[in-house]
C-alpha cells in the first residue's frame, strides 16, 4: 500500500473522501526497515502498520526537511535515552 502524504500530514490521521463521504483513517508506522530519498525529490519512510502489514509514506524531500525540526529531535532523543 502506497500512500502519498504532504510532509505536514506526518502523522497518523489521513482523511479520503470516497463517494462523497469523508472517512478518517488512522494509521500507525511501525518497526521501520527502509529509507530512501531519491534525485527526484521524494523521501520514503518504509516498515509495518499496526497490523503487521507493509506501509509507505512518500514525503516531498524539501518539504520534509523545512518541517522537521531535527535538533529538537535529536534533543528529545537523547533525554529519553538518558532516563533508560
Amino acid at each position: 500500500m502506497r500512500m502519498q502524504l504532504n510532509s505536514y500530514i506526518l502523522l497518523h490521521a489521513f482523511n479520503f473522501w470516497i463517494m462523497s463521504k469523508k472517512i478518517e483513517i488512522r494509521k500507525r508506522l511501525h518497526d521501520i526497515n527502509t529509507f530512501m530519498s531519491t534525485a527526484d525529490n521524494e523521501t520514503f519512510l518504509c516498515g509495518k502498520d499496526e497490523y503487521g502489514k507493509d506501509f509507505t509514506l512518500t514525503f516531498n524531500t524539501i518539504e520534509l526537511l523545512e518541517w522537521l525540526d531535527t535538533d529538537y529531535m535529536k534533543q528529545q532523543a537523547k533525554k529519553y535515552i538518558k532516563s533508560l
